[in-house]
């Protein structure tokens, strides 16, 4: 008796200590999910600003148009279609959307993932089936890379394809680290002044090209995968190497933005203040006809300034001298 009893006592002693803990327990766990949701909240109206904004400064998308978003099934494009089906619930003018993949018959590529995928999510899509992975191999030497063929093997098709879709607007999801990256690549081993721009007229004149990720940083595209569980399709199974001088760019902006933060951002500014009679390019200023005409100018240079960037002078802190 005395034994039950004492069995007894340990149980209701044990069930008390341990209630308590696991009470507490669940309110970290809710408070913690809480916490994540609200910060995946933020996330997607982030990227719904950045997206809406891009689109409205270069007039991306009008009333009427029909987008053809490309969708390799990388995390980009499936964040560009899913803020893009997002603005066009709640923008005041009308657009449709057409998802569109180019199996380019590479090895291994799962062909019933994004047809899957896209019939679920209720979006209208096309497959189109090109085999252009024979041919690049065909084409290129063993170790050679192929990316430079490839790409415009597939920009023919996807301008045949916008075609034949009736599409207008081809919406590609390169975000500002493409951008920046392409930028810093022409810079270095191209020697040109030349990036990604946010919207162009394609090749054959008949489409405009967007990219709406354009102010997308790529590490918000990265944790929306994460939440959002996006089926990712991977990009190197053409078997091709990996571009060692984007590896290299990338590698010297990550370490940038960790040693000094804010530069990535300051030089992505840049690329829209631009300043052609500060440059050396000719074609855009017009240096041989430039004369002392004996106007002021207020884009002119003044030549004996103290250097950019030097510390700007306090005068409220500095005696001035009469006379």
């Amino acid at each position: 008796m005395n034994n039950m009893s004492n069995s007894a006592v340990m149980e209701a002693t044990t069930t008390a200590v341990e209630f308590p803990a696991n009470v507490e327990a669940q309110k970290l766990a809710r408070k913690k999910a809480e916490k994540i949701a609200l910060e995946n909240n933020k996330l997607h109206k982030r990227l719904c600003r950045l997206v809406g904004q891009a689109i409205g400064d270069f007039n991306m998308i009008e009333d009427g148009d029909k987008v053809m978003v490309c969708l390799s099934g990388g995390k980009d494009s499936y964040a560009l279609l899913d803020i893009l089906m997002t603005l066009r619930e709640r923008a005041p003018i009308h657009f449709d959307i057409v998802a569109v993949n180019l199996d380019q018959k590479q090895p291994n590529f799962p062909p019933e993932i994004l047809p899957a995928y896209l019939t679920e999510l209720g979006v209208a899509f096309h497959i189109e089936n090109q085999d252009t992975y024979s041919i690049v191999k065909r084409l290129i030497p063993e170790g050679k890379t192929t990316c430079s063929l490839c790409s415009r093997l597939r920009r023919g098709i996807l301008y045949r394809v916008a075609d034949e879709l009736g599409a207008n607007k081809i919406a590609l999801g390169h975000h500002r680290d493409d951008i920046l990256e392409t930028f810093f690549l022409n810079m270095f081993f191209g020697g040109k002044l030349k990036g990604m721009p946010a919207k162009l007229q394609s090749d054959d004149g008949k489409h405009i090209v967007i990219r709406p990720m354009a102010y997308v940083k790529e590490e918000d595209t990265l944790r929306y995968v994460e939440v959002k569980g996006f089926p990712i399709i991977p990009c190197d199974l053409c078997g091709s190497q990996e571009n060692l001088q984007r590896k290299q760019i990338k590698g010297l902006m990550r370490e940038w933005d960790k040693k000094f933060p804010g530069r990535v951002e300051s030089i992505f500014s840049a690329l829209s203040n631009v300043a052609p009679s500060h440059l050396m390019d000719p074609k855009l200023f017009g240096f041989k006809d430039l004369k002392a005409d004996g106007m002021a100018n207020p884009m002119g240079d003044i030549a004996f300034d103290e250097e950019p960037c030097s510390t700007p002078t306090t005068f409220g802190t500095i005696p001035l001298q009469q006379g």
